[in-house]
């Protein structure tokens, strides 16, 4: 036993003292002065111009399903391409286009919301594109009426 665990630590640490590779070594100088370059020359982006950031669906019955489209237009001088698009709830689900969107172009992100919650509710979404910042938000708001708002009952002590 006391043989096995000795030759299972010796091969252990043989393993380890084996990758002692240094990756810096391995990083081309010119690589990187072309990727400094090509970074360099990157100065036209994208961007996400919305024709509102934020939407209030305005009092809603709980459950009550609700969408809205948000209209956007490129104003960069490069092509938009959005990678992705995430509510901060599950019960908001954002649908965004996948092709990109010339300099000029417009574009069109459906939210629906599902009217889960009750009294004011409020959701983000973080659209994920190539934009010069990367990330762009939009919001949606709503007053949700509970279902069960009407027969709610207090006890009293007497």
């Amino acid at each position: 036993m006391k043989k096995s665990i000795l030759l299972v630590a010796v091969a252990v640490a043989f393993a380890f003292t084996s990758c002692k590779d240094n990756a810096a070594d391995k990083v081309s100088e010119t690589n990187v002065a072309a990727a400094a370059d090509r970074d360099a020359q990157v100065t036209e982006f994208p961007v996400m111009t919305f024709d509102e950031i934020e939407h209030d669906f305005g009092t809603i019955e709980q459950g009550t399903n609700v969408e809205h489209l948000f209209t956007f237009t490129n104003t960069g001088e490069a092509p938009l391409v959005i990678v992705d698009a995430k509510s901060s709830c599950g019960c908001t689900v954002p649908s965004f286009p996948k092709e990109a969107i010339a300099p000029g172009g417009k574009g069109e992100l459906l939210v629906k919301f599902n009217g889960s919650g009750k009294n004011q509710v409020s959701k983000t979404v973080t659209v994920t594109a190539n934009t010069k910042g990367g990330k762009e938000l939009i919001k949606i708001k709503a007053f949700v009426n509970p279902k069960d708002a009407g027969t709610s009952s207090v006890k009293a002590n007497s």
